[in-house]
């Protein structure tokens, strides 16, 4: 993905994590929010042609070596825009089982059970003041652990490979549950799509985004 970037479509439509995410969310979600961040990313590259090549992983990753008037623009609507495409494809209609796999043998070495790895994953998201996301995370060697940003901020600047991200902005759960964080995460959990997060876990040590 380069300038000009554009909206990834959903692989499905906006009422299939009914009952746990509602229509409504996550329309206004991703073709308002997002939206939105697509276009202020492009309007912030469009009078830079050096850096219009860029893929988003090296913009995020070199956000220092930018422009000092595009470096904000960037870190917040270009990781907008990384954070969303990696949170609606983590999703699927009723979630998808883990499996035996690498990503399971992984989270039964670091967690001990899926469980207590959710629960991890739960408290740092309820941890985020104001707004911001909670990861799972693996590192060169496979280590998962679980991380926080606030904002739009990514794990890119870390070189982590992104396993599980969970959006807690309110404008991801208010319109269904207020102010219940909580009960969002706990709804959130019963459509993780984990065969797409054994992709993504197959992918540690393979990217190093200093190098795109």
């Amino acid at each position: 993905m380069h300038y000009p970037f554009q909206l990834q479509p959903l692989p499905y439509a906006y009422d299939a994590m009914e009952p746990f995410i509602d229509a409504k969310t996550m329309e206004i979600h991703h073709s308002k929010h997002v939206q939105t961040y697509v276009d202020n990313l492009n309007k912030a590259l469009e009078n830079q042609p050096d850096y219009q090549s860029w893929p988003l992983e090296r913009l995020l990753y070199n956000l220092e070596q930018l422009p000092q008037a595009i470096q904000a623009p960037v870190r917040n609507s270009g990781g907008g825009v990384y954070n969303h495409n990696l949170y609606f494809n983590i999703m699927a209609p009723g979630g998808k089982p883990l499996a035996q796999g690498s990503l399971k043998a992984a989270i039964e070495r670091d967690f001990g059970a899926v469980e207590e790895l959710l629960a991890q994953l739960k408290a740092a998201g309820l941890s985020v003041f104001g707004s911001g996301w909670a990861w799972l995370v693996a590192d060169g060697t496979g280590r998962l652990s679980i991380y926080k940003t606030p904002n739009q901020d990514t794990q890119i600047p870390a070189n982590l490979t992104p396993v599980i991200n969970l959006d807690v902005w309110e404008h991801a759960y208010y319109l269904k549950v207020q102010n219940r964080r909580a009960e969002y995460i706990d709804n959130w959990f019963n459509v993780i799509d984990w065969e797409a997060a054994q992709r993504n876990y197959s992918k540690f040590g393979e990217t190093d985004f200093s190098t795109i």
